[in-house]
């Protein structure tokens, strides 16, 4: 079990958010934001529902890419005492992310997370603690502003504005993946660039705002499915 792992493990019964932070701090400079064209073949969506207030349940959806047809999924439920914090969201969602990933029989070569990448106050949210984690190249597609400064783009589908960072890098991208619809908060969490990233999510979304992986993870952790 790698030191992460225990850090996570442990944190998910004595939670200190001070640590948390501390902990984040320390592992972003791990987070690699470069491509390497890797081929991907496989594309899994992963969401978390919160059915009761100490009860997690997390999904993964894993589609072929490009084609977007679902080949494999998983679905696990598990005690959670860590209440939602902005801007810890990792250490409340991986533990039970983990749990269905190890029952998981057709592991994916990216993930999409519902959640922030290096969009965040640490440069650490949910897809860069779970790209390190499991060593694989993650994307983080949140549905609302957390961090950094950003306009919203045009109302056509495909349209971007770049997020930048309180120093002015940018760190990610507010993305249009739907004409006339909310957009969606884009950035790199693992293992990939951001440009690269938004090719990925567009090329994911086909009729709806989200994901078609993103999607069907959020209706098998909702119940939906």
């Amino acid at each position: 079990m790698s030191d992460m792992k225990k850090s996570i493990s442990s944190y998910s019964h004595n939670f200190i958010p001070s640590e948390g932070i501390k902990l984040q701090k320390e592992l972003r400079g791990e987070v690699i934001l470069k491509w390497d064209g890797r081929k991907i073949k496989r594309v899994a969506g992963i969401d978390v529902h919160f059915p009761f207030k100490k009860t997690a349940l997390a999904a993964i959806a894993v589609f072929s890419y490009p084609e977007l047809e679902l080949i494999d999924s998983c679905s696990r439920t598990q005690h959670c005492n860590i209440p939602y914090i902005p801007g810890l969201l990792s250490f409340r969602e991986i533990p039970p992310i983990l749990n269905a990933w190890e029952n998981l029989r057709t592991k994916p070569d990216l993930i999409l997370c519902d959640g922030q990448g290096i969009a965040h106050p640490r440069g650490f949210g949910l897809a860069s603690h779970l790209g390190l984690e499991l060593n694989i190249p993650t994307i983080g597609c949140a549905k609302s502003h957390l961090f950094g400064k950003c306009d919203d783009p045009p109302l056509l589908k495909g349209q971007k504005s770049p997020i930048y960072s309180t120093g002015g890098k940018k760190i990610g991208y507010v993305l249009r993946t739907r004409d006339n619809i909310k957009p969606l908060y884009i950035s790199p969490g693992h293992l990939i660039d951001i440009e690269t990233s938004v090719k990925i999510v567009l090329s994911c979304t086909t009729r709806y705002k989200i994901s078609e992986p993103l999607r069907t993870a959020h209706k098998l952790a909702s119940g939906l499915a």
